[in-house]
């Protein structure tokens, strides 16, 4: 393909940080109590996640990253965090809304990623990884200030299994010399199908569920009773042998 035909224009980039940076700042603006975040800490956020992928991307590709090149990306993300605040409520009655928009996000910022990538001439492989980690860093970075469990790395995510699924179809769209609007849009509704299907009917992958079974049998048992928990003086050989969790 000739130079410069595959790359997605300035448009869905900026639609994908503003995307990100309003659910963001909603998701940040649900903390309550002693976890709850001031006004800039969730404009931080917001951003965080609307430019985190872009930058990812860049860095990963050797380019001064486009997000600080121009003045529109840090605009739009510092707005559409200040309306993602204004509408926390609404994004939090409609939680099925934020699991589509969280969805349909990590599409997006793959199927920048991927294009972007091999546009360059980055081998198909390494193209669909740049695009897997554009997709995923934002959120990952989020959950990192946020003190949370990195999601992309638990049970029921199925957060990167989904991006490479859109970013493959984009990839193989790109060797056939397909459209790029078109490999980008069934891309990111390949990646969007996978993410729901997994949030609707609680699929991960084998080895993560029977790992995550076990150790919810194990605390269940320990919490009804049926299993003792173990103290420091009891014998040690006792613990390693009677405490399921040790081989969990």
């Amino acid at each position: 393909m000739t130079e410069s035909t595959f790359v997605l224009p300035l448009w869905a980039d900026l639609a994908a940080v503003g995307l990100g940076s309003a659910v963001g700042a909603a998701f940040a603006h649900g903390f309550q109590g002693k976890n709850r975040l001031d006004l800039l800490g969730v404009a931080l956020i917001g951003v965080m996640i609307g430019m985190g992928g872009g930058l990812i991307r860049d860095v990963l590709l050797g380019l001064p990253p486009a997000t600080l090149q121009s003045n529109h990306y840090l605009i739009v993300a510092i707005g559409a965090s200040l309306l993602g605040m204004l509408l926390a409520g609404v994004f939090h009655k409609l939680n099925k809304l934020i699991i589509l928009a969280d969805a349909l996000l990590i599409g997006l910022f793959g199927a920048l990623g991927v294009s972007k990538a091999l546009d360059l001439g980055t081998p198909v492989v390494p193209a669909i990884a740049i695009g897997v980690a554009a997709a995923v860093g934002g959120g990952a970075a989020r959950d990192i200030a946020l003190g949370l469990p990195v999601a992309i790395m638990h049970v029921g995510s199925l957060y990167a299994v989904a991006a490479a699924g859109g970013c493959g179809v984009i990839a193989i769209g790109f060797h056939f010399g397909i459209h790029p609007y078109i490999c980008a849009a069934v891309g990111i509704v390949v990646c969007a199908a996978i993410r729901m299907l997994s949030v609707i009917f609680d699929l991960s992958l084998p080895e993560q569920r029977r790992l995550y079974r076990r150790r919810v049998a194990a605390e269940v048992a320990v919490e009804t009773g049926a299993i003792a928990i173990i103290t420091p003086d009891m014998n040690p050989g006792a613990a390693a042998n009677d405490d399921p969790r040790g081989s969990a």
